[in-house]
């Protein structure tokens, strides 16, 4: 008999030692799901702080490219500007650089000139050159010659064979033949 109630006093003490284990294994699960719990928490909020930092890159990217279209706009106004300048310059310039060739003919001209009126003035004579450097053309012999023609002789038309007479009219005498061309 004691058997059985030993066996009896042994399931009691078995059956505590089963609910002590039991409870402890619910602590140990519930430790667990808290732990659980506690990471899911900590990975939402980093997952959020993530999000967060990549909005606010993405964000500050958005801002840098405003930025940067703006002042592309500016350079591309800056450069056209710059490259309206530059065509007008070169047009003047290009004008000028005609200018320039001309003139330079233009004074190759008149150092050819002034070669042949002082070579001609050294076969009638000096040269005359008044105080600011200049020749006074109207000392030189050979251009110092009387004009002999006048606007009256071309008054008054009388045709007569084909030639045109012209006849002054101050009572002068003198005629001329005008052929027509």
């Amino acid at each position: 008999m004691a058997s059985p109630s030993g066996s009896g006093a042994s399931s009691g003490c078995s059956s505590s030692y089963l609910q002590n284990s039991g409870s402890e294994g619910d602590v140990q699960h519930h430790i667990m799901e808290e732990r659980k719990r506690k990471r899911m928490v900590s990975n939402r909020e980093s997952a959020r702080r993530s999000r967060m930092r990549k909005q606010q890159h993405l964000d500050d990217l958005v801002v840098q490219i405003g930025q940067l279209k703006k002042e592309n706009s500016q350079i591309i106004t800056s450069m056209d500007i710059t490259t309206k300048l530059y065509l007008d310059i070169e047009g003047e310039n290009a004008i000028l650089r005609v200018q320039m060739a001309e003139l330079s003919n233009r004074l190759h001209s008149l150092n050819q000139i002034i070669q042949y009126i002082n070579s001609r003035n050294y076969l009638f004579g000096d040269t005359h050159i008044n105080d600011f450097g200049f020749i006074n053309p109207c000392n030189f012999v050979s251009v110092n010659q009387p004009i002999m023609a006048s606007a009256d002789m071309f008054i008054d038309d009388e045709e007569e064979d084909g030639n045109k007479w012209k006849r002054k009219e101050d009572g002068d005498v003198g005629w001329g033949i005008i052929k027509s061309f």
